[in-house]
C-alpha cells in the first residue's frame, strides 16, 4: 500500500516511562497493520494521547494535547488512553470531540477497538474495573530501534496507597510479566541493537510478589545471565525494597548500572507517616551510605514533594537537612498536588502556593550542588558513554550511573565508548574520546 493510501497515526504521550513504554508498543501494533506514523503535529486520521494524572497539571496537559488534536484535524478520530482516561472518564466524555476513551487495560487490541468504532461512528468509553484485574497486559517493545535504550515493562500496579497519590487507583493491583517473556523479550531487544534495557513499572521492586518463587533480584540476574546485554538499569525502586542480593549484583556485575531512583518523598518522620510511607528518614539515609559504601561511584536520584499538607518549616528544615547528608545526584521535584479521591485532598494544614514554590526553588538549588559535588569526583576519570545523539560533531550520552556526558566526535547513536573526563560544565561533565 503506498503512503498516499495508508491511515496515518498520531501518537503523544504525557507522564512516566512506564506510559513511554506503552506508547511505542502502540505504535508498533499501528505499523503491524500499515499505519502510518506521523508526528502529533501533523494532520492524522487518527490520535491517540496516552494520558498522566499524577497531578493537576497533568489532567490538564492532557486536555489541552486533546483540544490539540482536535483543532489539527476536526474529522479526525481521537483516542484518550493512560491513568486520566482510567480515573476521570467522565470528565472526558464532555469534551466535544472525543471518540474513544480506554483506560489502562486492553490496550493489546487497540487497533481492533478503533476500526470496529469506525464503523459505528459513535463516542464509546473502554473503562474496565481496575481492581479486578488479574494479567499482565502483553504490549511487545521490540518492533522500535529508532532509540538507543529500551524500556521493558515488567510489572504493573500498585499496593501502596500512598495518601496522595492516584496511581493505585488508575492502575490496578500487582501484575507481573513472566520471568520466560521477560527474557525473551530483552533477547529481542538486544538482537535489535540495543544496548541498555531500562526495566519498568509502576511498582517495580513488586515485581513476582506474588510468586513465592520470584523476586527483581532474580529477573535481574535471569536477565543478565541469560541474554548478552550490555546494560541493564531500573527506573525506580522503592527503598524499602533493595535488598542486599540487589546491593550484591550491582557491585560485581558492571552490567548492572550503578544508580538507583529511589523516592524520598519527605525527609521528615511526621510528613512520610502522614504520606503512608513505609520508612522513615533514618532508614533511607542508612540505605543510601549502605550503597555508596558497597558500591563505589553509585549515583543516587529521588523524587521529593514540597508542601504536603502539615509540611511546617520544622519539618520541611529535616528534609532539607536529610537531602544534605545524603548527596543525590539529582532530585525531581513535585510540588504537592490534591488528588480527587485520595485521603491528602482532604487533611487539613494545605500549605500554602507561595510557600510551595519558594521550597521548590530551595530543593532544586540542593539538586544543583548534590550533581556538581557527585559529578566532579570523575574529572580526569575515563567512563563507559552510551551515546544518545550527535549534535554538529558533538556526541551526547549517559554513564552507566547516569552522568551526563559530552565530547567531539563521530559515533554512531546505541554504542558504548570511553570518554577521559576533562570538565564540568553547566548540567554535564565534557570529555574526549578515546
Amino acid at each position: 500500500m503506498s503512503n498516499e493510501n495508508k491511515k496515518r497515526v498520531a501518537l503523544y504521550t504525557l507522564g512516566c516511562k512506564v506510559n513511554q513504554d506503552e506508547t511505542e508498543a502502540i505504535e508498533g501494533l499501528f505499523k503491524d497493520r500499515n499505519y502510518e506514523i506521523v508526528s502529533f503535529e501533523n494532520r492524522a486520521d487518527v490520535y491517540i494521547i496516552n494520558t498522566c494524572t499524577v497531578t493537576h497539571l497533568a489532567d490538564r496537559k492532557s486536555r489541552q494535547f486533546i483540544r490539540r488534536a482536535i483543532n489539527t484535524n476536526p474529522n479526525a478520530l481521537i483516542v484518550v488512553t493512560g491513568c486520566y482516561a482510567q480515573t476521570s472518564a467522565d470528565e472526558l466524555e464532555k469534551i466535544p470531540g472525543v471518540d474513544l476513551i480506554i483506560g489502562t487495560s486492553g490496550r493489546e487490541k487497540i487497533v481492533d477497538v478503533i476500526e470496529e468504532h469506525q464503523k459505528v461512528n459513535m463516542a464509546t468509553t473502554f473503562v474496565s474495573d481496575i481492581r479486578k484485574a488479574k494479567d499482565f497486559e502483553e504490549l511487545p517493545v521490540d518492533r522500535l530501534i529508532h532509540k538507543t535504550r529500551a524500556y521493558l515493562k515488567v510489572q504493573e500496579g500498585c499496593e501502596q496507597f500512598c495518601t496522595y497519590c492516584i496511581i493505585p487507583y488508575s492502575r490496578g493491583p500487582f501484575r507481573s510479566r513472566s520471568l520466560d517473556n521477560c527474557i525473551n523479550e530483552a533477547g529481542r531487544l538486544v538482537d535489535a541493537g540495543f544496548k541498555e534495557i531500562v526495566l519498568t513499572g509502576i511498582h517495580l521492586g513488586a515485581y513476582g510478589i506474588y510468586d513465592e518463587k520470584l523476586s527483581l533480584f532474580d529477573l535481574c540476574k535471569n536477565l543478565l545471565d541469560k541474554t548478552d546485554i550490555k546494560r541493564l538499569r531500573l527506573s525506580s525502586i522503592e527503598p524499602t525494597e533493595i535488598n542486599d542480593e540487589i546491593i550484591e549484583l550491582m557491585k560485581n556485575d558492571s552490567r548492572f548500572c550503578r544508580h538507583l531512583h529511589i523516592p524520598l518523598q519527605s525527609g521528615d518522620n511526621k510528613i512520610l507517616k502522614l504520606m503512608n510511607r513505609p520508612y522513615d528518614a533514618e532508614q533511607f539515609q542508612q540505605l543510601v551510605t549502605k550503597v555508596k559504601q558497597e558500591v563505589p561511584g553509585a549515583s543516587i536520584t529521588t523524587d521529593f514533594i514540597v508542601g504536603f499538607p502539615g509540611e511546617d518549616d520544622e519539618s520541611f528544615a529535616n528534609s532539607v537537612e536529610l537531602i544534605e547528608k545524603v548527596g543525590f545526584s539529582d532530585i525531581h521535584v513535585f510540588k504537592y498536588s490534591p488528588r480527587k479521591g485520595t485521603p491528602a485532598s482532604k487533611y487539613p494544614d494545605q500549605v500554602e502556593a507561595s510557600i510551595k514554590e519558594k521550597r521548590s526553588k530551595i530543593i532544586s538549588d540542593l539538586a544543583t550542588r548534590g550533581f556538581v559535588n557527585f559529578a566532579s569526583q570523575f574529572i580526569n576519570q575515563t567512563v563507559e558513554v552510551l551515546v544518545e545523539q550527535d549534535v554538529k560533531g558533538i556526541c551526547e550520552g549517559h554513564t552507566d550511573n547516569y552522568l551526563p556526558v559530552k565530547f567531539k566526535g563521530k559515533i554512531d547513536k546505541g554504542q558504548i565508548v570511553k570518554v577521559k573526563i576533562k570538565n564540568l560544565e553547566k548540567g554535564f561533565l565534557s570529555g574526549e574520546l578515546i
